[in-house]
């Protein structure tokens, strides 16, 4: 299951304003010393939106940091590069396992972060990652505008190679798949049980169903 998601965005997420405005609360920012990037996030009872940015381009491209293609991925966000990041963790009472092939991304700089991000992404695609034991959801987790789960991840992008984990975890449900001209996230809340939408254009190539 989805544990949470990254739109890569300009420095300092300036488009989190825009979800601010719609009704959602922010909750503490992060910096990943050493892989040099930060965020801003945002958690629901289920899951966490986070905007990623790279704000230390030499860490981003160290020797450490290099094999993520982070610095690839923030700098060419939206063009050549898919800006989003899908992390997932184990289904509740499941057994731990890795659903694609990946490689251990264990930085000395974080030691308690341990990720399997998968091998063989294109940048066309999103960064695809599994955390075994999930990250804890903090606060808060309550917003006025009265979101309270992600119960659907819909992605649209150009057309992918058949062979792409993107297109193998569509077809194992973790997300929708379509293709479109452009990048695009859809998130379903609470089963889109208002029939309400919220399109985060041009801030966020972004769209709310609740």
């Amino acid at each position: 299951m989805i544990d949470h998601l990254f739109i890569c965005t300009a420095v300092g997420a300036p488009a989190a304003h825009a979800l601010q405005d719609f009704g959602l609360v922010e909750g503490p920012p992060n910096r990943h010393p050493g892989q040099g990037t930060a965020n801003r996030r945002f958690f629901f009872q289920n899951a966490m939106l986070e905007l990623l940015w790279v704000e230390d381009a030499a860490e981003a491209q160290s020797e450490q940091t290099r094999a993520t293609r982070l610095w690839e991925r923030w700098s060419a966000a939206g063009r050549d590069a898919s800006p989003f990041g899908i992390i997932l963790r184990p289904e509740s009472g499941s057994p731990n396992a890795c659903p694609f092939p990946a490689w251990e991304y264990r930085p000395k700089t974080m030691p308690d972060l341990v990720l399997e991000i998968a091998s063989g992404t294109g940048l066309d695609e999103p960064m695809w990652c599994y955390m075994e034991g999930g990250r804890e959801m903090r606060q808060p987790t309550e917003h006025p505008a009265g979101l309270r789960e992600i119960t659907r991840v819909r992605l649209v992008c150009p057309p992918l190679s058949e062979t792409s984990v993107t297109r193998a975890m569509a077809s194992k449900k973790a997300i929708a798949l379509e293709t479109g001209p452009e990048h695009l996230l859809e998130l379903e809340f609470d089963g889109e049980r208002q029939g309400l939408r919220r399109d985060f254009h041009p801030d966020l190539p972004l769209v709310f169903r609740w």
